[in-house]
């Protein structure tokens, strides 16, 4: 399938695919939609929430480029961070490349480490971020009990509705610890209707620049 690199709203790039009409990220800006609906709406709520954590375990759905570990990595806090990112098909080394969001924000060395990392290894990125890469689908998660935040950044269930369905929030809620929370881009009606017969309570919030609203559950 045809890839390419394009540039968004916000100046940093992602990677377009256009049979399926369809891109790692918001067309209105990589950067800011990492920020908002990962960092913002789930790193700094479950801090905020949960202040006694002294490590916050987190899982991300989609790994991809590996920009949402390295906001997370970037992130200023004295709690340590292990995070498992679970991709079926990595980026390439060129794409990685011409990402380059480690200039963007000015950690190079930081996200060339991130990529760097072996697959299926934990490895410290840095003394309060630990990393493991998973090669695996969705349809195969079977952890328990094990994380605190899920990042859930999956392509828009227009074009893969299969990892939407209620047998993988029914998995991620088995994943997520008591209190856990999960964080998605996508606000979709159904998304929402299967999140909440997997068990979780489903808030709306506004959305980043370009979309009204994302979804934030937690298991209750």
């Amino acid at each position: 399938m045809k890839r390419e690199i394009m540039t968004t709203g916000d100046g940093s790039k992602t990677i377009h695919m256009p049979d399926l009409n369809e891109q790692y990220h918001s067309k209105h800006g990589a950067l800011q939609e990492a920020r908002h609906v990962f960092i913002k709406m789930g790193l700094e709520h479950c801090l905020e929430q949960y202040p006694e954590l002294s490590e916050l375990h987190i899982l991300e759905y989609g790994f991809g480029t590996g920009l949402n570990a390295l906001l997370t990595a970037v992130y200023e806090t004295p709690v340590k961070i292990l995070y498992t990112g679970m991709e079926a098909f990595p980026v390439t080394i060129e794409e990685i490349d011409a990402m380059d969001y480690g200039s963007l924000i000015e950690e190079e060395l930081l996200f060339k480490s991130i990529h760097q990392a072996s697959w299926d290894e934990n490895e410290a990125i840095s003394d309060r971020f630990q990393l493991v890469k998973k090669q695996m689908t969705f349809e195969s998660v079977a952890f328990e009990n094990q994380f605190d935040l899920v990042y859930f950044d999956a392509f828009g269930p227009r074009t893969q509705p299969e990892l939407w369905e209620l047998s993988i929030f029914q998995a991620a809620f088995k994943a997520l610890k008591n209190s856990g929370v999960l964080v998605t881009y996508c606000a979709a009606g159904q998304v929402r209707r299967n999140l909440q017969e997997a068990g979780f309570h489903v808030e709306r919030l506004p959305g980043p620049p370009g979309k009204r609203e994302m979804l934030r559950a937690t298991k209750a």
